[in-house]
């Protein structure tokens, strides 16, 4: 018999306006940071509301970076995320000299735990860098006063939170400083690579839109296109070439017309894995509080203390079976810099620890069959029984 079609972890939906719309940003003329970037930029401010302003830029961790630049956050100073993220939410922190601070998660959300903020905080706290982990708002309530008590700023790390809601607000809608969306391949919607930086404050988004592209104090799109001439510029800082092409901004201006019917395609595979998987001896991932939005960027299963296997025996049974699987994440107080730098240890995250070692993300895309999803389904009730 031929091995099945494998299924992959992730799978971008792409249709043919979103090839139609590429196609007619290279047909345009003008394929860098232009016309579609701008439009983008307005469509997605409008899509969140609530007074934001957008700049697009080429990823989130470019995002992340020019977000805590403009706060202000430099050598000497400490941001505090969650030990259970990737690497970029706090990697942009030593780009500018800081430090930092790595906390355990909640059991049940396995999203960062106000809690343990509280106790992290000291002198050189500058930020707080929450990260809605799988598309599941944090308690933004609780840091949002820890941030007020001790006069610090917010900066959501929200890759996995699009379209996610919090207390009935958009995330990006709330009273954070920054907040920071992902459209990497295998997201919500997806630009290929690409990210979303939005903030109400105007200083700051003017600041990230000059740091974005060299420090110019000017936009390049503006200087080319005048009819009369504008070749004069100034570079006010040293900053950084981290602008979205227009190509890419084509694609994310199609993908965000889709995303409604994205997060309805989600939240159905999701209620069939649910279905599914319930009577096994797993821990599904939490669901969002009655009337609001889970993106589910994520379907992250955790193996009950009943299970009778191990999680890397799950993975590789799913693998046999032609079906793509990941892990989110390897905490970094597992990896080599993080835990080296820091002399972090296991036992200071117990939570994340054990969640680490019983996770598996299994596949969770809009393109994703009932049929493909009936596999994946067969083949964990074969592999954890």
């Amino acid at each position: 018999m031929p091995a099945p079609e494998f299924i992959p972890f992730a799978r971008p939906d792409i249709g043919q306006a979103e090839i139609d719309a590429v196609a007619h940003a290279l047909r345009s003329g003008w394929v860098t940071t232009g016309p579609e970037a701008r439009a983008f930029e307005q469509e997605f401010a409008a899509y969140l509301g609530g007074g934001v302003q957008a700049v697009a830029v080429n990823s989130a961790t470019a995002g992340l970076h020019l977000a805590l630049e403009a706060i202000g956050v430099g050598p000497g100073d400490e941001v505090i995320a969650p030990t259970l993220t990737f690497t970029a939410t706090v990697e942009v922190a030593r780009y500018l000299g800081a430090d930092a601070a790595l906390v355990d998660v909640d059991p049940v959300t396995l999203n960062i735990d106000p809690a343990r903020i509280e106790s992290a905080i000291s002198p050189r706290t500058k930020a707080i860098l929450p990260v809605h982990y799988g598309g599941l708002a944090c308690d933004m309530a609780a840091i949002h006063a820890i941030a007020t008590r001790h006069g610090v700023q917010v900066v959501e790390d929200a890759a996995h939170a699009l379209p996610t809601t919090h207390q009935g607000a958009l995330i990006g809608q709330l009273a954070s400083a920054v907040t920071v969306f992902s459209f990497y391949a295998n997201k919500t919607m997806t630009t290929g690579e690409g990210g979303m930086v939005v903030t109400r404050d105007a200083a700051l988004a003017e600041r990230m839109r000059i740091m974005r592209l060299h420090g110019i104090s000017r936009d390049a799109f503006d200087r080319f296109q005048s009819r009369t001439p504008a070749w004069y510029y100034e570079v006010v800082a040293p900053g950084f070439k981290y602008n979205l092409t227009d190509i890419a901004a084509a694609l994310g201006r199609v993908q965000l017309t889709r995303l409604p019917a994205f997060v309805e395609r989600r939240q159905q595979l999701v209620a069939r894995y649910r279905d599914g998987l319930q009577d096994l001896p797993l821990i599904l991932p939490a669901d969002a509080p009655p009337g609001e939005v889970h993106a589910w960027h994520l379907y992250v299963i955790r193996l009950a203390d009943e299970a009778r296997v191990t999680r890397d025996e799950v993975i590789q049974a799913l693998s046999d079976a032609g079906i793509g699987t990941s892990v989110h994440y390897v905490p970094l107080h597992r990896q080599p810099y993080w835990r080296d730098r820091y002399g972090l240890k296991s036992e200071q995250f117990p939570v994340a620890e054990k969640a680490y070692q019983r996770m598996v993300s299994i596949p969770l895309f809009t393109a994703m069959s009932d049929s493909e999803q009936e596999r994946v389904i067969a083949a964990l009730r074969a592999a954890v029984r």
